[in-house]
């Protein structure tokens, strides 16, 4: 049902995340200043490389893509695997999301695409708000907000009665928490929202509050696990709907990451990972896909 107080949510949502950024600005400020004190006899060392992307498998990971870089994605899911021979596997299927992510600093990152699945495009804002650091000055934590807006441009399933281009609109909102333990393991909780302007039953809730946690093992100098799992709270979605979970590995190749995994979602964007899992892992519900990027330096630093 369509959700006449949109306006107002998302007015509510922003200013929460407006809040949360001024709380921190003080924060903000002291890591700002890390630089200015290297020639003390005690220095400040931040943290790089939580993670070795931008995503952990479907979720933004607390690192952003650098300043002046421009990060084209190519991401690929094929069908569930109990499709069988027949679908050979879930080869015979197959959806993409034709992506790219672009650094305006190295704080502040944007990114957009589009999705085969349900011919949705999207759009996305991250900012890092403090970066885990030792030394003179302790940070335990790297933290980012990131919100997105997508659009579901299918048709119409009845073109005949009135429908609103706002019902095919949905928005998300992240604050990403990671702290990088070792070299070899890394951690981050994501909690979430994602409003949905129209939903299928008055069961269902517009507003979908989920936690998810994303961890990375080091298994090599070029080869990592990384596993995230998506707790949606009760009572929120259709019955019919999972979890997701996702199990992947991250391979460095020449400057380059290329992700493998595996995981019970169909979509590659937040409304639809969140909200719309459907796939059973005990019982093969389970896509195998892959992301590739092409990474270009726009902007040389100067």
């Amino acid at each position: 049902m369509l959700n006449m107080r949109n306006l107002s949510n998302q007015i509510r949502y922003i200013g929460i995340f407006i809040l949360f950024s001024i709380s921190i600005n003080p924060i903000i400020g002291q890591e700002e200043d890390l630089l200015a004190m290297l020639g003390e006899d005690e220095t400040t060392e931040l943290t790089f490389a939580t993670f070795k992307a931008n995503r952990i498998i479907n979720l933004h990971s607390v690192e952003n893509t650098s300043m002046g870089v421009l990060d084209v994605k190519i991401s690929h899911r094929f069908g569930f695997l109990n499709g069988g021979i027949y679908e050979l596997f879930g080869l015979d299927q197959a959806s993409i999301r034709i992506g790219a992510d672009y650094g305006i600093t190295n704080r502040l990152m944007i990114g957009g695409g589009r999705s085969s699945f349900e011919k949705t495009y999207d759009g996305f804002v991250k900012y890092k708000l403090i970066t885990q650091s030792k030394g003179k000055k302790v940070m335990p934590i790297t933290a980012a907000i990131m919100a997105s807006t997508a659009v579901k441009t299918l048709a119409f399933q009845d073109p005949n009665r009135e429908n609103y281009f706002s019902s095919r609109m949905y928005y998300t909102y992240q604050i990403l928490i990671g702290r990088k333990f070792s070299e070899s393991f890394s951690l981050q909780l994501s909690p979430t929202v994602v409003h949905r302007n129209l939903v299928k039953t008055v069961a269902e809730s517009n507003d979908v509050y989920a936690l998810g946690i994303g961890g990375r093992i080091k298994l090599s100098n070029r080869i990592s696990m990384n596993s995230e799992y998506i707790y949606v709270f009760p009572d929120q979605l259709a019955e019919a709907y999972q979890n997701s979970l996702s199990i992947g590995f991250d391979i460095e190749t020449g400057g380059h990451v290329f992700q493998l995994h595996f995981t019970n979602s169909t979509s590659m964007i937040e409304k639809g990972f969140v909200t719309e899992s459907n796939g059973v892992w005990a019982d093969g519900g389970i896509h195998f896909g892959f992301n590739v990027s092409r990474v270009i330096t726009v902007r040389k630093k100067k």
